[in-house]
């Protein structure tokens, strides 16, 4: 079963996807951000049409592990999609999700002007990817 990464930012929500076996995660879309009513209507209506088991959202925290402030409101926006759907939502940590993908595109020979560009849906994908790995599908075993 597909999950769908949440990546919360304060101007772009980045959506991450998996594949059917929930092996491998892929950046998928960039929402703008508007309110987090709105948001959470969108990202149900995604995970819906994308026939997600799982929604996964990032959620960042500080050096004890408990959610700090762009956390509390990615726990907040985790509530509201749950109002929209019957889909499980999930937290997950996404300390330095931006700071990775910022990282692999720089690997990949991308240039500084391009890299400054939205790292959001590749942020989802590296959340979204560091739960699979913590999470293996039953799917991947058979």
């Amino acid at each position: 079963m597909r999950a769908i990464g949440i990546d919360p930012g304060e101007r772009r929500i980045g959506i991450a996807i998996s594949d059917p076996t929930g092996l491998l995660a892929r950046p998928l879309e960039v929402l703008k951000h508007t309110n987090r009513a709105l948001d959470a209507a969108q990202i149900a209506e995604i995970a819906l049409r994308e026939n997600a088991g799982t929604i996964i959202v990032g959620m960042a925290t500080d050096i004890d592990g408990k959610p700090n402030f762009t956390g509390r409101k990615s726990a907040r926006l985790a509530a509201a999609i749950r109002t929209q759907t019957d889909i499980p939502v999930l937290l997950w940590d996404e300390s330095y999700t931006t700071q990775d993908a910022r990282q692999i595109r720089s690997a990949l020979g991308a240039g500084q002007k391009s890299r400054q560009g939205h790292q959001d849906a590749l942020a989802a994908a590296i959340l979204l990817q560091s739960w699979l790995d913590a999470n293996p599908s039953s799917e991947s075993d058979e």
